[in-house]
């Protein structure tokens, strides 16, 4: 299989990625290594490439805008992380998702069957990927929640003294 998979990677993969085939690039052996839990890098699977495309274009860059936004304590920064965390969340359950239904649905497995590229690439490298957005987002919900409350709590107090009335 993994002489097949080179075969095909030399052969098609610089077509579609033109940084694969600069093999000088550090990042090529990461990629390749990576490809032996998920070959779907070296197969250009439409899926993957729309994935890493939607990262590469929207997640990342407004990843470096909520980086902004959180030094500066900008008041957008937890919507804008929210949106962010939930995009990286609902592309890994995406990425586990069709992984999942090719192997089960069409009997077509990624992965090395070496436990150490499935449990430590594909499943632990990714589910990072869950776990991190996951706290990201739990903590913009709650301050937003606690954003809330207290506009709630200020408001009432206006309209308690009588100064101002609550506007619907």
């Amino acid at each position: 299989m993994a002489g097949k998979q080179d075969f095909f990677a030399q052969r098609t993969v610089p077509r579609y990625c033109p940084l694969y085939a600069q093999r000088r690039l550090t990042g090529h052996a990461v990629w390749k290594e990576y490809s032996w839990s998920d070959s779907r890098y070296l197969t250009s699977d439409p899926f993957v490439l729309c994935m890493e495309t939607v990262t590469a274009f929207c997640w990342g860059p407004l990843s470096f805008c909520v980086a902004l936004m959180i030094t500066v304590e900008h008041p957008l920064r937890h919507p804008l992380q929210a949106l962010v965390s939930l995009g990286q969340i609902y592309g890994d359950i995406l990425y586990y998702a069709t992984s999942m239904f090719d192997h089960y649905h069409k009997g077509v497995t990624y992965c090395r069957p070496e436990a150490y590229y499935f449990w430590g690439y594909y499943f632990f490298m990714n589910f990072i990927w869950i776990v991190i957005p996951g706290y990201f987002l739990y903590s913009s919900i709650e301050a937003s929640g606690r954003a809330f409350q207290a506009l709630a709590r200020q408001s009432e107090r206006v309209v308690g003294s009588g100064h101002a009335k609550k506007v619907d």
